[in-house]
């Protein structure tokens, strides 16, 4: 449990390993011992990190498709406008609203739309531009892009507390132990 004495400027606790086995194996230990916020670094996608760290679903399907909807949308509606409400064009006794002729402009304001939100979603979600973080405080981090491995439990987790949760790093036979400050 979270106690009172614990320093306001710790970030959280973090280890570094030597392989990726050693990782996947830490963070497996950490969500059994009842740590939910944590974060695993590495140079390269792991695969099954992610299912071990048992990550909560993307938000990312649903902005892109709001976004491409919304696209669809403002490309029928616009060319709707345009061509029976506005400015209605009889030619050749054709109908006004004859909606082939409309399909490539709203596709393509569809995928124009999805595409914007996708990169506006993965900006906001991810949280970037981020030129700082707290575990960037750490000097062996900066093994994290090359060949380190590393776990970071963060000070937040309801189960956190300084000195245990650093017994509970040592015990997975780390490399090092490091407090992060913010």
């Amino acid at each position: 449990m979270r106690t009172f004495e614990e320093p306001s400027g710790i970030h959280g606790v973090m280890a570094s390993f030597s392989d990726v086995d050693s990782l996947v194996s830490a963070v497996g230990s950490a969500r059994e011992a009842g740590y939910e916020k944590l974060d695993a670094y590495s140079p390269f996608p792991v695969d099954g990190l992610s299912d071990v760290m048992d990550l909560k679903p993307s938000k990312m399907p649903i902005i892109v498709l709001t976004g491409a909807l919304m696209g669809l949308a403002s490309g029928v509606g616009m060319q709707y406008w345009m061509e029976v409400i506005d400015y209605p064009k009889n030619i050749g006794g054709r109908p006004l609203w004859s909606w082939p002729a409309f399909v490539p402009a709203v596709f393509e304001l569809t995928i124009l739309l999805g595409s914007f939100a996708a990169v506006i979603g993965m900006l906001l979600l991810n949280g970037l531009p981020m030129p700082y973080h707290p575990v960037f405080n750490v000097p062996q981090f900066r093994k994290a892009s090359r060949d380190g491995f590393f776990l970071c439990i963060e000070a937040d987790d309801p189960n956190f507390d300084l000195a245990t949760t650093r017994s509970f790093l040592e015990k997975l036979n780390p490399i090092g132990v490091y407090d992060v400050e913010r």
